[in-house]
């Protein structure tokens, strides 16, 4: 991986937290935890859908992955945030 595709990785990464922040119920957790959440989303996603064998798909499936990898991450740490 060279280090535009990490930039991208990491910028996608963020967007998808973003995005899955707005999607979930309460906003998630702010930018900046979103969108690591986002980030961590987009491996987790991957890692499944690997696991599942349904490599591929280009960016845009990616993008997708991502973003509902970081929905069901916020989802899970939103039963443990503190009311």
């Amino acid at each position: 991986m060279g280090v535009i595709d990490f930039i991208v990785f990491i910028v996608l990464g963020a967007l998808a937290g973003w995005l899955a922040g707005k999607i979930m119920r309460g906003g998630g957790f702010g930018f900046i935890v979103n969108a690591i959440i986002g980030i961590v989303g987009g491996i987790v996603g991957g890692w499944l859908m690997g696991l599942a064998g349904l490599e591929g798909g280009g960016k845009v499936v990616n993008f997708l992955v991502a973003v509902a990898g970081a929905a069901l991450l916020l989802f899970v740490a939103s039963l443990f945030k503190r009311k």
